[in-house]
């Protein structure tokens, strides 16, 4: 046997609001964290930083060596300068070169080079002490001539950023970091495990003339945040408050409505009557539609839970006649049938053979009447035809049909309904009765009218004509199941069967009934 898991375990809907909207709220933060893009943000600020820089001392370069009218504007082909421009660094995409290998020894420089390098080192320097940058600058074959480190007179060349500047083109690159700085509090040192490197050549006219290599660690997340540390938090928790906010608001428009309709439910589950509360104007029109359905639901089962009670009165009242007269027929036969006269033995005989058949009646008429029940629309029928057949069916009867259309309905449906509404009108109006079944289209719906020029119905009789087992014909063999099956066949159907009230059909008739069917 499977045990159900206990509800407890079930995780509650404002639960699952609250996570949904905390997700929600963390997807834009992982986003960032996944793509990298704050820390792109600082490599390209960084590298923007150096091509500024760079722009500057190839400028200060052009002046010492006296290149007079050239710039790096008209110095470099339109490709080089859209690269020297653009900030294109990015840490999804552009992988992070090992750590450059040492310098090694090259050729001696230029003299006019050398000495030009000489004249700009103090610009370097000072530079230097300001931004933190390493900057070097290296003659058309890859050698320091001037740097703000100890590398001066080594040999650069093979480096790729080196390379691609000696063929003209500016390079950008991202190299590991041969040690993390120490951070300093409110200063500018970088502690990340990366630098950004940027070569952009000096020419003069096709000729590099000189190359400046510039280096700089750009600024982590953690550096840039942490001065923001108070700030982020206040935001942090603003959003926690609005996202506790929403789930609140969330569950008193939907949590708090359901809660009432789910116990409410238990309460008819368990067997009791309970009445839905009703539900605020501030709930979700779900939360309302679900109220409005189970409130229905309830009233639909507590009225066929009223029908079924009534019926099993009703049933043990009818069936108890009967079975009185046999049993006690049978006793008397038993005790005193071989005293008995033929003639009183044919009498008690008879009466248990009129209960029986009344039984058989009454247990047949039930049968019809739970099929009725359980009955559902379906089908197309034309009427006419169907009341003409119901007419040649009942010759006792003088009936007459005008008019046709048609209904959704089960042609048989349709045929039980006239047969039941005509036998009761020859129960009670009699043989040679006139009978008009008329049959109109509305709007949506198809109409018979059933009208007998027999003596009615008492108002007293008419309020309950269709309760079933109600009869004035009981001594005839009445059941009073026939309008009752020809209700529910109708309702059934999606349509509806009353009694039409006093002078809705021409002329003085008796008993008018009106059948309304969904057209199809």
């Amino acid at each position: 046997m499977r045990l159900r898991a206990p509800s407890l375990r079930r995780p509650r809907l404002r639960t699952l609001l609250l996570l949904s909207n905390v997700v929600v709220l963390a997807l834009p933060l992982t986003g960032f964290w996944a793509l990298r893009l704050y820390e792109s943000a600082l490599v390209r600020q960084t590298e923007a930083e150096l091509r500024a820089q760079a722009a500057v001392l190839a400028g200060t370069w052009r002046a010492a060596r006296g290149f007079v009218g050239e710039s790096l504007a008209n110095g470099l082909t339109p490709r080089a300068l859209e690269t020297a421009r653009r900030r294109g660094l990015d840490l999804a995409h552009d992988p992070v070169l090992p750590l450059a290998p040492d310098p090694r020894p090259g050729p001696a420089a230029v003299p006019e080079v050398a000495l030009a390098a000489a004249r700009l080192l103090p610009v370097l320097q000072d530079t230097q002490a300001v931004t933190l940058a390493a900057l070097r600058l290296l003659d058309a074959q890859g050698v320091v001539v001037a740097s703000t480190g100890t590398d001066t007179g080594l040999s650069l060349a093979g480096l790729e950023e080196v390379e691609a500047a000696r063929g003209r083109n500016p390079s950008a690159v991202l190299r590991r970091r041969e040690k993390i700085a120490t951070d300093v509090p409110n200063g500018i040192s970088r502690t990340a495990g990366l630098r950004v490197h940027l070569a952009v050549p000096v020419l003069d006219g096709e000729r590099v003339d000189t190359i400046v290599l510039l280096s700089r660690t750009p600024a982590t997340v953690t550096q840039t945040v942490a001065g923001k540390v108070p700030e982020i938090a206040a935001v942090g928790l603003l959003l926690l408050l609005l996202v506790a906010g929403l789930a609140a608001l969330a569950s008193r428009l939907i949590t708090r409505p359901l809660d009432a309709v789910v116990r409410a439910a238990r309460q008819v589950a368990g067997g009791g009557t309970a009445r839905l509360p009703p539900v605020p104007r501030s709930a979700v029109r779900e939360a309302a539609e679900l109220s409005d359905a189970i409130s229905r639901m309830t009233t639909t089962l507590e009225g066929r839970a009223t029908y079924v009670r009534g019926l099993a009165a009703h049933v043990s009242h009818e069936f108890k006649t009967p079975l009185a007269a046999m049993r006690g027929a049978a006793e008397l036969l038993a005790e005193h049938g071989e005293s008995m006269s033929a003639s009183e033995r044919a009498r008690f005989a008879a009466t248990i053979e009129d209960g029986v058949a009344r039984m058989d009646r009454l247990v047949r008429g039930l049968l019809d009447l739970a099929r009725a029940d359980m009955a559902s629309g379906g089908g197309r029928a034309m009427l006419r035809p169907l009341a003409e057949a119901a007419a040649r069916r009942a010759p006792a009867l003088r009936i007459s049909v005008q008019g046709e259309a048609e209904a959704a309905v089960a042609p048989e449906a349709v045929a039980t309904v006239l047969d039941s509404l005509l036998g009761n009108t020859l129960a009670h109006a009699g043989p040679d009765s006139t009978v008009i079944i008329r049959i109109e289209r509305e709007v949506g719906q198809a109409v018979m009218l059933i009208a007998d020029d027999g003596p009615g119905l008492s108002p007293a009789n008419a309020a309950r004509a269709f309760d079933p087992f109600f009869t004035t014909a009981r001594e005839r063999g009445g059941t009073g199941l026939g309008l009752a099956i020809a209700r529910s066949l109708v309702v059934g159907a999606g349509g509806t069967l009353n009694l039409a009230p006093p002078g809705s059909f021409d002329g003085q008739w008796g008993a008018v009934f009106r059948v309304v069917l969904p057209a199809p």
